[in-house]
C-alpha cells in the first residue's frame, strides 16, 4: 500500500480524471514554485474506477484553481489549513479560457499570427465544448 503523509498546510486536488494529473501540473506552472508536490497517478476510486490526486504542500500565490474544472466536472480542491481541512472547492467551467489549448484549424488566425492568444468561449456546457473567438473552431473537452 502507498503511503503519502498528509498535509499540514495546502491543496489537494481530488477526483482528477485517470490520466489528465500531469495536463493539470503543467496548467497550474507548479514546477515554478519551490513548494512539495506529489501526483498520485491511477489511484483506485469507487466512484471513478481510476482517478489521480495532486497534493501541494503550502499554499503557493497565483494558482488559477477555479479554472480546473475545463479538465473534468469531478474535480475537487480541499484547502488544508494546520491539518483540517478549511474548504472544499468545486471549480465550474469558466465562459471564456484564454491560452490553455490552441485551435487546431491550420486556417485561423492564431496559426498566422503566433503572439496572438489563443481565446475561446463556452457554447455548449453540457458537452464541455468550447469554440474559437476568431474561427469558431469547436474544442470538445473529454469527459
Amino acid at each position: 500500500m502507498l503511503n503519502i503523509s498528509g498535509l499540514n498546510s495546502g491543496y489537494v486536488i481530488d477526483h482528477i480524471p485517470a490520466g489528465l494529473s500531469m495536463s493539470i501540473y503543467k496548467y497550474l506552472h507548479l514546477s515554478r514554485h519551490d513548494n512539495q508536490i506529489a501526483i498520485i497517478k491511477n489511484a483506485k476510486s469507487s466512484k471513478m474506477g481510476k482517478k489521480d490526486i495532486i497534493k501541494i504542500e503550502g499554499i503557493p500565490k497565483e494558482l488559477n484553481l477555479p479554472m480546473l474544472s475545463i479538465f473534468g466536472d469531478s474535480i475537487t480542491v480541499n484547502v488544508i489549513v494546520d491539518g483540517v481541512i478549511k474548504d472544499k472547492l468545486h471549480p465550474t467551467l469558466p465562459e471564456t479560457v484564454k491560452d490553455i489549448f490552441t485551435c487546431k484549424n491550420p486556417r485561423c488566425i492564431t496559426s498566422v499570427e503566433r503572439g496572438l492568444p489563443h481565446i475561446f468561449k463556452l457554447t455548449d456546457k453540457a458537452n464541455i465544448t468550447y469554440r474559437c473567438i476568431y474561427c469558431e473552431q469547436a474544442y470538445k473537452m473529454k469527459k
